[in-house]
């Protein structure tokens, strides 16, 4: 049994089996593991004589999936057959098909063991909900197949495949809108989450994507929420900024979005203080920091006033600190914003 990274490493390297069985709870992510082999396999022309399909939620007899095997390659050297929505492979499912018995998945699990070399026979199930694991069945067939456990996409790789969607519209989205829109998206499936990058495209025509334009169409928090908690730690209040967080919460605001502005709030404050150091004047730390009212920028001088350049240091270096934990660790993200704020509080 492997994972996604694994699978898709071995089809870079040309490393095929000929039988693949896919689970997990995003259906989405499962279609494309499975064109990834067929794109490698078969040439576009020749894809409807090359590739079959068979919906397993109604498939009475496996003998049709098994003819599909035997039949020859067209002007190809792989035929692909795909068995779609194969609930009967797990035995947990609810599946009353004929192919749910005993008797019928032995059969299947010895034809896996014969399946010829021109072909590349696949098989996914849709779990339901997270929780769900693969059963007794999926454990026996990762005996003569190559079983693909497809978990979510998290932490790096959730936002490497989003700025992939991103690129395949032509369209820039800058890195902390990125991860802005990527806290916001990271609990849907990724068929939901192509939708939702097409939205912002089009809403964004002709310009590049800002913070605004996420939390118009995402979000119902602003800049003031955000201000209120960095202000609190600010003023040492930790009660205060943990009933602000509280607050965000139960608005329905991820951890990680909160996590992504407030350290960009830090970030902002840092970059003012050194200006301010340095002498320059209201006009160029406005322009320079794309500050664009005069009331925002008395603001965040106020704000920035309350730190030194030290403890904004250690306040960013905390919320990286905190993001890799929560993106790297099974860890209680919103124990790990609690500590955050008491932490940044003390420095």
């Amino acid at each position: 049994m492997i994972d996604t990274f694994t699978f898709k490493e071995d089809i870079k390297k040309g490393n095929l089996k000929s039988c693949y069985i896919f689970y997990g709870t995003d259906e989405k992510i499962i279609e494309e593991c499975i064109n990834s082999i067929v794109d490698k396999v078969i040439e576009h022309n020749f894809l409807e004589l090359n590739c079959e399909k068979f919906d397993g939620s109604s498939l009475e007899s496996f003998d049709r999936v098994i003819n599909a095997c035997q039949t020859l390659p067209f002007m190809s050297e792989k035929r692909v057959v795909i068995v779609y929505r194969a609930s009967f492979i797990n035995d947990n499912s609810k599946d009353k098909s004929k192919l749910s018995g005993e008797k019928q998945f032995k059969n299947i699990c010895s034809y896996l063991k014969q399946i010829p070399k021109h072909c590349i026979l696949i098989m996914y199930d849709v779990f339901k909900s997270k929780r769900d694991k693969p059963g007794r069945k999926i454990y026996n067939i990762d005996k003569n197949a190559c079983v693909v456990n497809v978990g979510k996409l998290k932490g790096r790789q959730f936002e490497n495949r989003v700025q992939e969607l991103f690129n395949e519209k032509k369209k820039n989205i800058r890195k902390f809108e990125l991860r802005i829109f990527c806290s916001i998206m990271e609990d849907i499936d990724f068929g939901t989450v192509k939708n939702e990058v097409e939205k912002l495209c089009c809403y964004t025509y002709g310009r590049d994507i800002t913070k605004d334009d996420i939390r118009k169409l995402f979000m119902k928090v602003d800049d003031d929420d955000i201000f209120d908690l960095v202000n609190s730690i600010a003023n040492k209040k930790v009660k205060q900024a943990l009933n602000v967080l509280d607050e965000l919460l139960y608005k329905g605001v991820k951890i990680s979005y909160i996590l992504a502005m407030v350290e960009r709030q830090f970030d902002m404050l840092l970059r003012i203080k050194i200006e301010l150091e340095l002498k320059k004047d209201k006009k160029s730390i406005m322009k320079t920091l794309k500050i664009r009212s005069d009331y925002a920028y008395s603001i965040m001088v106020s704000q920035s006033k309350k730190f030194t350049l030290k403890q904004l240091r250690r306040a960013l270096d905390l919320c990286l600190n905190v993001e890799q934990r929560i993106k790297s660790l099974s860890v209680d993200e919103k124990t790990e914003m609690e500590l955050l704020i008491i932490n940044t509080t003390a420095a």
